[in-house]
């Protein structure tokens, strides 16, 4: 079964926020096959604006740590049709449209588990579940993918 990472969990593992968020997010990343992970592009932009901006990290840096993630896990780009399924999310869900954009993404990329802090939990569109990953107990999905 194949998960997306939303940015958050990325921006986690990088050290920015807390401690235990940033363990619980490594250890989640480590216990996640690979080979199942993708991270829509639109993430890793978002992940480089936090760097940036937020952790004060130097950009040169920030593209370092990008082009890090980029060489772990499958990368996927925004398409015009995943745009087009934004802007039904913003318009029927009232999703925040970079949230919404990752979610076609995830569904267009046939993964079935967005994993993400930002969304509503159990949300479910086009057969993709939103987990957050720090519930406990785990959702089901997630559990059966952790190794």
């Amino acid at each position: 079964m194949r998960v997306v990472i939303d940015t958050n969990i990325l921006a986690y593992a990088e050290g920015i926020g807390d401690a235990a968020r940033r363990d619980a997010s490594l250890e989640l990343l480590a216990r996640l096959p690979a080979g199942n992970v993708v991270l829509p592009a639109q993430t890793l932009g978002e992940l480089f604006r936090v760097l940036t901006g937020k952790a004060k990290c130097p950009p040169d840096a920030s593209r370092v740590r990008i082009q890090q993630w980029a060489d772990s896990f499958e990368i996927a780009d925004s398409t015009w049709s995943a745009f087009q399924a934004t802007f039904d999310l913003t318009v029927d869900h009232h999703l925040q449209i970079w949230d919404a954009l990752i979610l076609a993404i995830t569904a267009e990329n046939r993964c079935r588990i967005l994993l993400s802090e930002d969304m509503q939990d159990g949300f479910t569109w086009r057969g993709v579940t939103v987990v957050n990953p720090y519930r406990i107990p785990s959702h089901p999905l997630l559990a059966s993918q952790l190794v």
